[in-house]
């Protein structure tokens, strides 16, 4: 190996450790009908919690997502799976969809962005308020 390959070996080693996934494009909503239907990691689907489908993140990995058009955006769990080679890159329940207000449209450029995962365990403990006491009396 040269001098080149191993610099570039020796940065990407340190650089791909904790990337997040970030992406573009187009976003469509489950049907109705699929409502009570088995997803790809066993849940059922249901219509009102804020889930999507995706192809390759893993299950439970939270995102992100972000209508370009209007700036509104939303926080989904992945629980399903979809094809890898259709137009869109994720499909997001119908509750979801309404957050962002996709459903008139029905497909909507978005962006999306995995959320770090230590980041989200800060955010769920609640924060410590400290009570000062006077000592009034004297």
């Amino acid at each position: 190996m040269n001098l080149c390959s191993l610099l570039l070996v020796f940065l990407l080693s340190f650089s791909s450790g904790n990337t997040l996934y970030s992406a573009n494009g187009k976003a469509t909503y489950y049907a109705d009908r699929m409502h009570g239907q088995r997803t790809a990691s066993g849940e059922r689907y249901d219509k009102t919690q804020l889930t999507a489908a995706h192809s390759t993140l893993p299950f439970n990995t939270l995102v992100e997502v972000t209508n370009v058009a209007n700036g509104k955006s939303v926080v989904v769990k992945i629980n399903d799976r979809m094809p890898k080679n259709r137009h869109t890159i994720i499909d997001l329940s119908r509750a979801a969809a309404k957050e962002i207000d996709l459903i008139r449209a029905g497909i909507a450029k978005v962006t999306i962005k995995e959320i770090d995962p230590e980041q989200e365990k800060q955010q769920d403990v609640p924060f410590v308020v400290s009570e000062t006491t006077s000592d009034k009396t004297k």
